[in-house]
């Protein structure tokens, strides 16, 4: 028992006590110290102190044990009841205002303001320090002074800088929250603007000749991203726009046209895109010359930021809702509205479809097309590359459905089958989930870039990206090729590689070229009756992988999970990492978002707008509405995950139970991947199931028992009930229905 009392004694000594976040404040104030002055002495930010007289953060070990010593120090000179001088006595020429909240990972450098005055008039954008919300503001007339940091330092990765582009130096975007009456927008790195607008308008023209925001452009050809304000319910009720849409608005997606805040961007000469007033409005004059004058609002409180990829980001305090967009749009890129639409603008940002050409005989560059792009001009897709109502089957019967044989259905896997007799002896079913799976299908694809063209009976080519019409019934999953070497398999365990239920085809049906090619790879020979193919081609989408790998394995990295991890130390780190940061984990859910809607952005469907079958919708006027691309990519992914499946059933004699869209699940022994994911000497079969935090290679989803399997397709007498759906935590709510 003595031992657990000196552990006690142990943990109450190792947090030194601490006063009221109030009484912190007034003892320093009462020996006359400054912020910066305590900063200095305990090495840490003004904003760190600051914080910690707020009660927003709290000082930890070793910072905590000499916080603690200084304030017993002052609380004897100066014992409660004692006077206060005022806090413009330690920096009499500069007004305070409340002060940013610490990021919850690293602390923000100092803030930065500008002087109050008239929302038409420009005011300079001024650094100052934030000071405790409890400190009144000095009058308008107090005359500021202009207080910039000899050096910045570098943020950490977490948090990104405002960039070295110095027309962008306070970073790609900004919250802005009203507190007491002042206007404050918050942006990279901690650093806190006073904002002079005084309504929407006024608040554009500041973002634009003041606020000194906007990202770089991506791509060589391309254009800088515009600013981006996040307003929160504060800022929405100070500039006249409602809290929350009525639920017309809300189906409507926009504010109506009489809005008085929409005739006030209308005086003023102020344009919105078509998608008018929204939860991601436009804000616009038109282009004169290269320069845009162009502002996108965000407004988390209209369900700007979705909750099943952004989480609960909306309901973050200004400075750390900051800070987690902003390193989100250092990583990929400043968003554009959904993840969905910031995905499909990411893959035009880093291929631009124009550039200018090489000066002529009068020395003058034109627009022309950037090769390697989708070009400017949409182009029409094949016919079974359209989806039902498009105007290309205007032709067909009304009801009309489809067959295989007219339509390319190239979905994501949704299979499982009844467990064995030998499975059913088992302990445990074990979930494996492929990491950015959509984007690994996407890496090193080759996909159209022009229009299709139709070709009868053509010679089946691996390189040439289509649609084919092509018969592969034949393929016999109990006898493969792997590796040039004939095996034998128990295929009645396995899915179909070439349909998303896993049922074997039963004739010709469209494939797209990746699907085409692995009954090739496979061993067996392929006759295609008709194709429509693209000769003008390329890896469109490499950059774009590239860009959101980076951006997902440097977070990752932030909350402790690094590549090339071993197994268990992988295993390990991925165990909770998400509560390390919650912040950062959100920006990693909103990555894998971005993967995943841009790919379904490419084959956007109508959404109302009074559509109806027959009709063109909107998005067929973008020339990044790509069917086909969006087809490859899921064929490719769903391909790759079928091969691993081969690799580790004709390695292990091992067969999945279930498997949805890029999750697998397996009868195991034990309750971890490792106890049958075969490893030997640390080194993973070739080509088969790896686990690490790469595109690509898995990670552990969830153990369930196989008592719990059974019990649950029991209940529903659902026999091939999708279980890989609910391995996770084990919660069924419903029948699976297959959404």
């Amino acid at each position: 028992m003595s031992e657990l009392f000196d552990a006690v004694d142990a943990l109450i000594a190792s947090r030194s006590p601490l006063p009221p976040p109030a009484e912190r404040k007034r003892l320093r104030q009462a020996h006359g110290l400054t912020l910066d002055e305590v900063a200095a002495a305990l090495q840490v930010r003004r904003a760190t102190v600051s914080g910690w007289e707020a009660g927003k953060t709290e000082p930890r070990p070793p910072e905590r044990d000499a916080y603690a010593r200084m304030l017993k120090q002052l609380a004897q000179l100066y014992p409660a009841g004692a006077p206060v001088p005022p806090e413009e006595t330690a920096i009499p020429e500069t007004p305070a205002v409340p002060a940013a909240p610490a990021p919850s990972a690293a602390e923000p450098v100092q803030a930065c303001t500008a002087p109050t005055g008239p929302a038409t008039e420009p005011a300079n954008t001024a650094l100052r320090p934030a000071a405790p919300a409890a400190v009144p503001r000095p009058a308008v007339s107090t005359r500021p002074t202009s207080r910039r940091p000899a050096a910045k330092k570098a943020a950490p990765a977490s948090v990104p800088a405002g960039g070295a582009d110095p027309r962008f130096e306070n970073g790609p975007l900004a919250v802005v929250d009203v507190a007491d009456g002042q206007v404050l927008a918050y942006c990279v790195g901690g650093l806190v603007l006073d904002v002079t607008a005084k309504s929407i308008p006024a608040l554009v023209e500041w973002t634009l000749r003041e606020g000194r925001f906007g990202q770089p452009k991506l791509s060589g050809p391309g254009k800088d991203a515009d600013p981006l304000i996040v307003l929160t319910e504060a800022a929405c009720e100070y500039y006249g726009l409602p809290v929350t849409l009525t639920q017309q608005e809300r189906l409507a997606g926009r504010l109506p046209e009489g809005h008085k805040v929409i005739k006030q961007l209308t005086r003023a000469h102020w344009q919105l895109t078509k998608r008018g007033f929204g939860p991601w409005a436009r804000i616009y004059r038109p282009a004169q010359g290269a320069e845009r004058s162009c502002v996108q609002l965000c407004i988390p409180s209209w369900d700007a930021l979705d909750t099943r990829h952004w989480a609960d980001a909306g309901q973050l305090p200004p400075a750390d809702l900051a800070r987690l967009l902003s390193t989100y749009a250092a990583r990929v890129m400043t968003p554009r509205g959904s993840t969905a639409v910031t995905g499909l603008e990411l893959m035009t940002a880093l291929h631009p479809p124009t550039r200018a050409s090489e000066p002529d005989a009068t020395g003058k560059r034109h627009s022309e097309h950037n090769p390697g792009s989708l070009g400017k001009d949409p182009v029409d897709c094949a016919p079974c590359e359209a989806p039902d109502g498009h105007p290309v089957l205007t032709d067909l019967p009304r009801f009309h459905h489809r067959t295989p044989a007219e339509v390319l259905v190239e979905e994501a896997y949704d299979w499982a089958r009844p467990l064995t007799d030998a499975e059913c002896l088992r302990l445990h079913l074990v979930g494996i989930d492929v990491n950015m799976a959509f984007a690994a299908g996407a890496n090193g694809l080759t996909v159209g870039l022009g229009a299709p063209t139709h070709v009868k009976n053509p010679v089946f080519d691996p390189k040439l990206p289509g649609s084919w019409l092509v018969d592969l019934s034949h393929v016999d999953l109990s006898r493969v090729k792997l590796a040039k070497q004939w095996t034998d398999l128990d295929g009645e365990l396995l899915p179909s590689p070439f349909t998303p239920k896993g049922e074997r085809p039963t004739g010709p049906a469209w494939y797209a070229t990746p699907t085409v090619a692995y009954a090739v790879e496979l061993g067996y020979d392929v006759a295609p009756i008709e194709a429509w193919v693209r000769y003008d081609n390329g890896r469109y989408l490499d950059a774009w992988y590239q860009r959101l790998r980076d951006a997902y394995l440097a977070t990752m990295a932030d909350l402790g999970v690094h590549a090339d991890m071993p197994p268990a130390d992988f295993l390990a780190a991925m165990d909770g990492y998400r509560h390390r940061d919650p912040q950062l984990a959100i920006v990693v859910s909103a990555i894998k978002a971005t993967v995943k809607g841009g790919i379904g952005k490419l084959r956007e469907r109508p959404r109302g707008e009074g559509w109806k079958p027959g009709q063109p919708w909107r998005a067929l006027a973008r020339p990044t509405w790509r069917p086909d691309i969006r087809a490859a990519v899921i064929s490719r992914t769903r391909i790759n995950m079928h091969r691993k499946i081969v690799k580790h059933a004709a390695f292990t004699g091992q067969y999945p139970v279930a498997v949805l869209s890029d999750c697998a699940v397996y009868a195991s022994d034990g309750p971890s991947p490792l106890d049958f994911l075969p490893y030997r000497d640390g080194k993973p079969l070739p080509g088969g199931f790896k686990l690490g935090v790469n595109p690509g290679l898995v990670k552990w989803e969830g153990t369930q028992s196989v008592l719990w399997g059974e019990g649950v397709r029991e209940r529903f007498n659902a026999p091939e009930l999708n279980l890989a759906r609910y391995i996770k935590d084990g919660t069924v709510t419903d029948q699976d229905t297959g959404e």
